[in-house]
């Protein structure tokens, strides 16, 4: 944070950041490179993956490194991309945004990546975002993050494979109004993910004359919770909605638990993580119910498929985090050997209205914002009855027909037109 805005209590705006972290200087660094290399086939293609690898979200970047790898490893196996073998290069971001730009940086200028992926947290996606988008380079984002596809984010050069906190919280926060109390009530993550599904949730409870009755914010990387819980238990909601993620949703569900707020309210993760409910237990998420883009029991060829080639590669099943990754860079590297070159307007127009199944059923791509449009799974925490059969299915909510986005002018762009802001000449 620059001097003059330390203690003050106010978060960096989007222009100082880009500036502190370089970005804003960085066509001139760049020197008028765009997304327009010859290279020889003989070299290998490199894409930059940057994830936050230590942090609290280290145990999903793990799996997006896994998912991006066997998506890599497939393509090499059919003859790579334009007949060249991909290398994956993996950075630490240590989910910090201004280490995800630098790292984006020295990837495209000393590592010499043509395409990239990779990241976990609005902030760090749209810093590696926009170093993409100086570069000319098209960048394909696997986490959740509404802001990417927006305008004055959005680009012809970007990508947003995952879920988003709107389409998230339409998906749970309808299913949660149609099957539970009206009283509801929000333990939020102090940042743009946790407010987001707060937001979100909010606004799908509209429709089924929800009472808000409370909001709690905790920092990231929160260890107590104990201290929220009198608040919460005094406002007697029927629902209690953990807006948070990794580590910090392992822990408030479980001290929830310890607490005896399950005998009080239903507890929903809108984003409802394997990864937590296998650290945390079965006692702990006993009874808790949220969504997910994947979960590997689906009953889908594609799902089934995916599930066994990662599973023979790490020994484990994969999360859904893992999914985006994997998906993502098949449409990203599938896209360029469609197009026939590596270049950002013929990519663009072979994933634009593109129908496509890589791992989970069906998804779209849609043109006006480069957003994936795809049905949200609602799970159930079970008994298992083996290491990794955490969950049950028990609801699907559709994403087709934009069923779950916001309209094209609501993210600023024009329906019906394909998505060319910022091409580079």
């Amino acid at each position: 944070m620059p001097k003059h805005q330390k203690g003050k209590g106010k978060g960096v705006s989007r222009r100082s950041f880009f500036k502190t972290t370089g970005v804003a200087a960085g066509a001139a660094a760049l020197g008028g490179f765009h997304f327009t290399r010859t290279a020889q086939a003989s070299k290998p293609l490199k894409l930059g993956c940057p994830l936050p690898l230590t942090g609290p979200y280290g145990t999903e970047a793990l799996d997006q490194k896994a998912g991006a790898q066997l998506a890599v490893d497939q393509i090499n196996a059919k003859g790579g991309v334009l007949g060249r073998k991909v290398e994956l290069v993996v950075r630490d971001t240590k989910l910090k945004a201004d280490e995800a730009s630098r790292r984006a940086k020295e990837l495209i200028e000393s590592v010499g990546v043509e395409l990239m992926t990779g990241c976990l947290s609005a902030s760090n996606q749209l810093a590696v975002n926009e170093q993409c988008k100086l570069a000319g380079i098209p960048y394909m984002s696997i986490s959740q993050a509404n802001e990417i596809t927006e305008r004055g984010d959005a680009s012809v050069y970007t990508w947003h494979e995952a879920l988003n906190p709107h389409q998230t919280t339409q998906a749970v926060g309808g299913w949660v109004g149609k099957n539970f109390g009206k009283r509801w009530y929000f333990l939020t993550s102090d940042y743009a993910f946790g407010w987001q599904l707060t937001d979100g949730l909010r606004r799908a409870g509209k429709a089924y004359g929800i009472m808000d009755v409370g909001e709690t914010k905790h920092p990231l990387g929160t260890s107590d919770f104990s201290s929220y819980f009198p608040r919460i238990m005094a406002a007697k909601p029927d629902v209690l909605f953990l807006d948070n993620f990794g580590k910090d949703q392992l822990n408030s569900v479980k001290q929830a638990t310890s607490f005896g707020m399950k005998k009080k309210m239903q507890l929903i993760c809108p984003v409802l993580l394997a990864s937590a409910r296998l650290g945390a237990g079965t006692k702990a998420y006993e009874g808790v119910k949220g969504g997910t883009s994947f979960y590997w029991q689906q009953d889908i060829p594609t799902a089934q498929a995916f599930t066994k080639a990662f599973w023979d590669k790490n020994g484990r099943p994969p999360i859904d985090y893992a999914g985006y990754a994997y998906g993502g860079v098949l449409e990203l590297l599938g896209g360029v050997n469609r197009a026939g070159k590596l270049a950002a307007l013929p990519l663009a127009k072979a994933l634009e209205g593109r129908k496509y199944d890589n791992y989970k059923g069906p998804q779209w791509w849609r043109p006006c914002d480069h957003q994936s449009q795809q049905d949200v799974f609602i799970l159930e925490s079970k008994p298992p009855k083996k290491k990794y059969d955490v969950f049950k299915i028990i609801d699907t909510v559709s994403g087709a027909n934009e069923a779950l986005m916001r309209t094209c002018v609501e993210v600023g762009a024009v329906k019906g037109k394909p998505m060319r802001v910022g091409l580079k000449k």
